[in-house]
């Protein structure tokens, strides 16, 4: 690898890329990988909630203290840490099943590693303690982690051009959202009936949604080309380019906005991520039965998940990348704090309403973030560059909320538990701004064109 780069020639810039029609864009949903990236999308989404809000759920229902379920959140830092491993599966074969291709067999080997861990915590359920179950959960959570690196960068690299990456982001988008609403609502009317340990062996079982799309995924070859062509990971310049080259390349291609990059990065999620573990409990103490919540998720929920996903994808092509990112933070700020509202008044149609807002603005911001990183990756170093800036989203964010119990029960003697829970939330609706004027300073140093490169 070169210590410098070129400068290279003063060149014409390039004609406008002509924009793809509706046809154009219906006719590559018809693609394969497309139903495939929709398939895998669901398998990467979910273990997500089963290890994290939906967990709390059960956790709450069995007697655990809003301190505890905070703290037992933090098992999703393997989602934030997953950068330290990345390196290995963007370069190593897994043994047996890198028969597959190496994105393939890193897919099948976490999910089955998924199916099994789900299966333990139902096996062994909360009686066994909160030590035994929260090993259990972490294991779910690091193959998950994993996988999700395999998978983000099979969607890049399965691309054959930018419009493309964007609809397959879409899709794997609305196959993560459709399994969270699974995992936020299926289950938890599931529970209401057949109690939780059963209901996590279904979870368990409809992994094989993502085994199946493994099989019927193909391994990128542009990407295979590139990556046969550097030198072989046990070896020295191999071990220093895997480890070292993604950060390398990336900074010297993004220079100092880099950083601006990545702090708004780990900023961005901020409100949806600080009061994660508390929606549940919060249900659950306002008295709204698991049925209303299982219903309101899966109706209006859904339909606002599905509005969410394809304005972002529609409002990026039309005014750009920075200027969807802000629409995005500042739908995520207004609907978490839109759940302050519930303390005032739980009923039925305000219970929709703020639901339906956050589920749209979750779906708007995640479409937004996912695109706008993607396109920031290079071809080589795609599993290890995706997951740095997945890793930096996730990283505060997960440390943050584990405090969010403590943080509940600190104010509960002043405010009370109802407005202690509504007092938190809209604290965590104005962390919208900090990442807002790096945006702002992003976007003038990109130029008003919403062009992600600087």
């Amino acid at each position: 690898m070169s210590d410098s780069v070129a400068t290279p020639p003063r060149s014409e810039p390039a004609p406008p890329k002509k924009k793809r029609s509706v046809l154009d864009v219906l006719r590559g949903l018809r693609q394969p990988k497309v139903a495939v990236m929709l398939a895998l999308g669901f398998s990467s989404g979910l273990p997500f909630l089963l290890t994290a809000n939906t967990f709390g759920y059960w956790l709450r229902d069995e007697g655990t203290s809003l301190k505890a379920i905070g703290f037992i959140s933090w098992v999703g830092f393997a989602y934030a840490f997953k950068v330290y491993w990345s390196p290995l599966v963007d370069r190593m074969d897994i043994p047996l099943f890198g028969r597959l291709g190496r994105r393939r067999g890193w897919m099948l080997f976490c999910q089955l590693l998924v199916a099994v861990g789900l299966l333990a915590m139902s096996f062994f359920g909360v009686k066994a303690g909160l030590g035994v179950i929260g090993a259990f959960a972490l294991l779910v959570a690091f193959a998950s982690a994993t996988q999700d690196i395999a998978i983000d960068a099979w969607r890049i690299e399965a691309a054959s051009d930018s419009d493309e990456v964007g609809m397959l982001t879409s899709a794997a988008q609305l196959g993560y959202r459709i399994a969270l609403l699974v995992t936020d609502a299926a289950i938890i009317a599931a529970a209401e009936r057949v109690g939780w340990s059963l209901s996590y062996v279904a979870m368990a079982v409809l992994m094989t949604i993502g085994v199946v799309a493994t099989f019927f995924a193909f391994e990128p070859q542009r990407a295979d080309e590139v990556l046969h062509a550097k030198p072989p990971l046990w070896s020295r310049r191999g071990l220093v380019d895997a480890l070292i080259g993604p950060f390398v390349d990336f900074f010297r291609k993004h220079k100092s906005t880099g950083l601006v990059i990545l702090l708004m990065v780990a900023l961005y999620r901020l409100p949806d991520f600080i009061m994660g573990p508390m929606y549940n409990p919060y249900y659950h103490d306002l008295g709204i039965s698991k049925d209303t919540v299982a219903l309101v998720r899966g109706s209006f929920g859904l339909v606002a998940t599905f509005l969410g996903l394809g304005a972002a994808g529609l409002t990026v092509l039309r005014i750009g990348m920075m200027p969807t990112l802000v629409v995005g933070l500042i739908l995520e700020g207004l609907g978490t704090a839109a759940f302050a509202l519930l303390a005032l008044h739980a009923g039925d149609v305000m219970f929709a309403a703020v639901m339906s807002l956050d589920a749209f603005a979750q779906a708007f911001a995640g479409v937004a973030l996912v695109t706008y990183m993607s396109s920031l990756t290079s071809l080589g170093y795609t599993a290890t560059q995706y997951a740095m800036l997945s890793s930096t989203y996730a990283l505060l964010g997960k440390f943050l909320k584990g405090f969010s119990g403590v943080a509940i029960d600190a104010m509960t003697p002043t405010y009370g538990l109802i407005g202690s829970y509504a007092t938190a939330f809209i604290a965590t609706g104005l962390t919208a701004i900090p990442p807002l004027l790096l945006i702002a300073l992003l976007w003038r140093m990109h130029g008003r064109t919403g062009s992600a490169q600087a």
